[in-house]
């Protein structure tokens, strides 16, 4: 249950750039051919392209100046306790806040669109600032994702994180999910989840005592407003990812 509870936070971090970003203008690139998909069990796939927004750099440094981040609380059994990441969504009709966003959302509409079906909507941005902000094992199932097949397309702006997925376990039964995937992302780089990976499968960017830079997550939806974090999202999503 999180609490409608939050606080704004000014941040001033920085970050390495890959010097594959240094000097490029901040653009999407291209997806076809270049994307690479992976089928999962259960109907799930995801798909990668490394890379995919030139100059996330700038962007990431834009982002972190210009967002209006909020620090937010949750109950977790008998304790308040801090979202271990800062937030902000942007709803349907909400500008993105940076032009680079705009143009990443519309290229993954192009390119996703026929599959998907309609187009992305909405996106919230989350931020990760050290090794100790994290987001638990979770599948976005707000909404038609609850038993619908969406997408959930995720950018990553700023220093790699390890993104983790495994299969859903069944708590009733005790079943426990299988072993994760890892996939380290940063700079830029586009993964995107879909078919029936957010009911079927779990995703979770975990703490680390490796010291570590920050990190941007951003993520769209076409579904009506729900809560926030860094992803592109075919529901009401928690992440949109650029």
């Amino acid at each position: 249950m999180r609490l409608d509870v939050g606080y704004a936070v000014r941040m001033s971090v920085s970050v390495q750039e890959s010097l594959l970003d240094v000097g490029e203008e901040p653009s999407p690139g291209a997806l076809g051919g270049s994307v690479q998909r992976t089928p999962l069990a259960h109907g799930a796939w995801v798909d990668l392209r490394r890379g995919w927004l030139a100059g996330s750099g700038a962007v990431f440094g834009r982002l972190v100046a210009a967002v209006p981040w909020r620090a937010e609380k949750r109950h977790m059994y008998d304790k308040v306790v801090a979202v271990p990441r800062l937030l902000c969504f942007y709803g349907e009709d909400a500008a993105l806040p940076d032009p680079a966003l705009t143009a990443a959302r519309q290229a993954l509409n192009a390119h996703y669109g026929p599959e998907l079906g309609e187009p992305f909507r909405t996106a919230g941005l989350c931020l990760y600032r050290d090794g100790r902000d994290s987001v638990a094992w979770h599948g976005d199932t707000i909404g038609r994702g609850r038993t619908e097949d969406t997408m959930v397309a995720i950018v990553s702006l700023g220093t790699p994180r390890p993104l983790l997925l495994r299969p859903r376990g069944d708590r009733q039964t005790g079943r426990r999910g299988g072993s994760s995937l890892r996939f380290e992302l940063g700079h830029g780089d586009l993964l995107v989840m879909g078919g029936s990976c957010q009911r079927t499968w779990e995703h979770a960017v975990p703490k680390t005592s490796q010291p570590v830079g920050p990190r941007i997550r951003s993520a769209c939806s076409s579904g009506p407003a729900g809560s926030a974090n860094v992803a592109c999202s075919s529901e009401s999503y928690s992440d949109f990812i650029l």
